[in-house]
């Protein structure tokens, strides 16, 4: 490798001596590749057309025949043939040029390099699109070869942990961050559309909240204070509708000090969305419109393969709450099967399910129950509904059913995809499940939070019925593109540095 790396210094070496970069200040190309290759579909074989072209990429290939060589040339867009030939691009050498233009092209230029040709368009006997090339440019020389074209990068953490080196050999991850660029962009206008805003809220926060989850901690050296890296938006964009602002939401990055996995990022990206007056009725509507909508302009429709299993994200979505889901898989009924905490956690021995310390509560125990036997199996859209409270220390209660709270977990392939409230406007109530969240904490759970002062006085100063909806961003793009881990639909996501790394908070 460093053989090879050291060839390709002496070949920048001897560009830059015959006066070719070897790395440009700009190049201006007149075309993209993909618009070419569109735009003259009908040329015949074995023509060319005087169509003065100028484009630019980085070199994927080249087979050099003699007086001839074929290069291709790779853009954002797509690729097209290159068509080098010796007698038109050796024009009369100039003063102390000793190497001729085919040449330096043949001899000097590698697969990986950045070049910027200028020709005009044939068509060759073999019916390849090709540009003609009277002139070119050296824009960027390469020093490391490309991973072998037709293998791409077998390593699967080598394509995480060098995307770049993905990107440029695979078009399907090229179209995988694309198309999550069009969701993101998509979801945005759908939600302007409606009449919301977005708003920054803060990533470094006094106190964690918004959601059960462990946080990072930094520290803030001027300040001299312990700072958390946020683990929802929910909190702040609440204030903002105590503030006087009815639609609201916000999507950006969130941090959870947690494990990883196929499913889960440490780093990884939602929208939430607050709307007044409203309650989670309302969110169901807003997320399957919104989802479907988005849906139709990245894929077309709303009929979707993932890995294999045909989805149909055409509304409306089946709604049934956890309780009788558990039921229906598990034979056991936590709506009046169950008297005491202990009778549950029996029956759910004697059913093969798992009962650990953390759930120490009927309604605990309802949500190991689903999450252990029922949400794999939800493949198709499902709104989950009405939670218990104990696992919902932000939800409002339900109206008409004590010990529950008005909560949907939207399912889609076995997994959350978005998760909503009726808020919790009631600043008493608020207070009394913040200090039990808090009692948790202090008793060593790592994933609940402590009372975030603030967020209570400004629901003392008054805060409107309102919906609340959160959706993970990363596991709707995995859908969509039908990606098997949410590392592939992160550009660059989290792993073990090669060489262990030391970092200083000082």
């Amino acid at each position: 490798m460093s053989d090879l790396r050291e060839t390709r210094l002496d070949k920048a070496n001897a560009l830059q001596g015959l006066g070719q970069g070897p790395y440009a200040w700009r190049f201006e190309p007149t075309h993209h590749t993909a618009a070419l290759q569109a735009e003259h579909v009908d040329l015949p074989k074995g023509q060319e057309i005087p169509v003065d072209v100028s484009v630019a990429g980085r070199v994927l290939s080249r087979r050099v025949m003699g007086k001839l060589a074929f290069f291709t040339l790779a853009d954002e867009s797509g690729t097209i043939q290159l068509y080098l030939e010796k007698a038109t691009l050796d024009k009369p050498l100039g003063e102390g040029q000793e190497i001729s233009p085919f040449t330096q092209l043949t001899d000097l230029v590698d697969a990986g390099d950045w070049i910027g040709v200028k020709g005009i368009l044939r068509r060759t006997d073999r019916g390849e699109l090709s540009v003609k090339v009277q002139e070119w440019h050296m824009l960027s020389k390469s020093l490391q070869p490309l991973p072998d074209k037709w293998h791409g990068l077998a390593d699967v953490e080598k394509r995480y942990r060098q995307r770049y080196l993905d990107l440029i050999v695979s078009p399907h991850s090229r179209e995988t961050f694309r198309r999550r660029a069009l969701l993101v962009s998509a979801i945005r206008r759908y939600l302007d559309d409606l009449g919301f805003l977005e708003i920054e809220t803060p990533v470094l926060q006094a106190e964690a909240g918004g959601a059960e989850a462990r946080p990072f901690i930094t520290h803030h050296n001027t300040l001299d204070l312990p700072l958390y890296l946020r683990i929802a938006t929910e909190l702040h964009l609440k204030r903002l509708v105590v503030g006087g602002f009815e639609r609201v939401y916000e999507l950006g990055r969130i941090f959870r000090n947690e494990g990883v996995s196929t499913r889960h990022n440490p780093e990884f990206t939602s929208v939430e969305v607050y709307q007044a007056f409203a309650d989670y009725i309302d969110m169901m509507k807003l997320t399957e419109e919104l989802i479907s909508a988005v849906c139709i302009q990245i894929c077309g429709t709303t009929k979707i393969s993932y890995q294999g299993q045909e989805i149909d994200l055409t509304p409306p979505w089946r709604r049934v709450t956890m309780s009788e889901l558990v039921k229906e898989v598990t034979g056991l009924d936590f709506t009046s099967e169950f008297e005491t905490h202990q009778q549950a956690a029996k029956a759910m021995k004697e059913a093969g399910l798992q009962v650990p310390p953390k759930a120490d509560s009927l309604g605990r125990l309802l949500n190991e129950a689903f999450e252990q036997a029922v949400e794999s199996s939800l493949v198709q859209p499902t709104f989950v509904t009405d939670y218990p409270i104990e696992i919902s220390p932000l939800a409002r209660e339900h109206r008409t059913k004590p010990g529950m709270v008005e909560r949907f977990e939207l399912f889609i392939v076995g997994r959350e995809t978005a998760n909503a409230f009726s808020e919790l406007i009631d600043p008493v109530d608020q207070r009394k499940r913040l200090e039990a969240q808090q009692e948790r904490k202090l008793a060593g759970d790592l994933e609940a939070n402590g009372v975030d002062e603030d967020f209570i006085n400004a629901l003392e100063v008054g805060m409107p019925p309102t919906g609340g909806l959160g959706i993970g961003i990363d596991r709707l793009v995995m859908l969509l593109t039908d990606s098997p881990s949410i590392r592939d639909v992160i550009a660059f996501p989290l792993l073990r540095p090669e060489v262990k790394q030391q970092i200083s908070l000082q």
